[in-house]
């Protein structure tokens, strides 16, 4: 089926962009696309992501059957599927481990103050999810809550969850996070940070609202 190869082929096209970025090392990191509504592609477990092949990914529906495809889906599955529970929009979830964003979450830090005007605007804030045990079914728990508002969050000690309209979509968030967490890390080593005015952040809304992200994006985040 020509719809199906050109999405396989794009989850491979981004996969080697997200390893080429160094948002993943070795085996890290999955990537999913939802197929036909309640089915969906993801990376096969144990595979990196800049080595993979269209033949390579696993077709199965939400309850977790492979329909085709050989090896074993992604240990993260249960993240992907919550995700796709939650937000019937997103159609593209890729779960990475940029490093500055992580040594962001290991030392305790927060990248959900509103800082740098592009990214109040885009993401509103960035939570930090609560902690949950890699591949296991504590994951979808701890983003349930928050996913539902945020396109991006910070999986404490373990990473970055994007979410989007598209593959595309979801890469470029990924890319912007990364980014924000570089640019905040140097604003630190530099010296204070300040973050915007109640009266900054209202003019952001607005912008927002205007480019079609909604004003209630620049709400904090609740606690999942």
């Amino acid at each position: 089926m020509p719809a199906e190869w050109q999405l396989r082929r794009k989850i491979v096209d981004i996969a080697r962009r997200v390893h080429a970025q160094g948002f993943v090392a070795a085996t890290d990191g999955n990537i999913s696309a939802r197929a036909m509504g309640d089915r969906m592609f993801i990376t096969p477990s144990g595979t990196c992501l800049g080595e993979l092949n269209p033949a390579d990914l696993l077709y199965l529906d939400f309850e977790r059957r492979v329909l085709a495809g050989r090896g074993r889906p992604s240990s993260e599955l249960a993240l992907h599927i919550e995700v796709y529970h939650q937000r019937p929009d997103v159609q593209a979830v890729i779960h990475a481990h940029p490093p500055v964003t992580n040594a962001f979450s290991f030392a305790g830090l927060s990248l959900a103050d509103p800082v740098i005007p592009e990214v109040v605007v885009a993401f509103g804030a960035i939570p930090t999810t609560e902690y949950a045990t890699p591949s296991s079914e504590e994951g979808p728990m701890v983003i349930r809550g928050l996913i539902r508002r945020h396109d991006v969050l910070i999986l404490q000690r373990h990473g970055s969850l994007t979410v989007g309209a598209d593959l595309s979509d979801a890469y470029h968030k990924l890319e912007k996070l990364e980014h924000a967490a570089r640019t905040l890390l140097a604003a630190r080593q530099l010296g204070s940070v300040r973050e915007l005015s109640p009266d900054e952040l209202d003019r952001l809304a607005t912008v927002a609202e205007k480019l079609g992200y909604g004003r209630s994006r620049l709400i904090p985040p609740s606690s999942p």
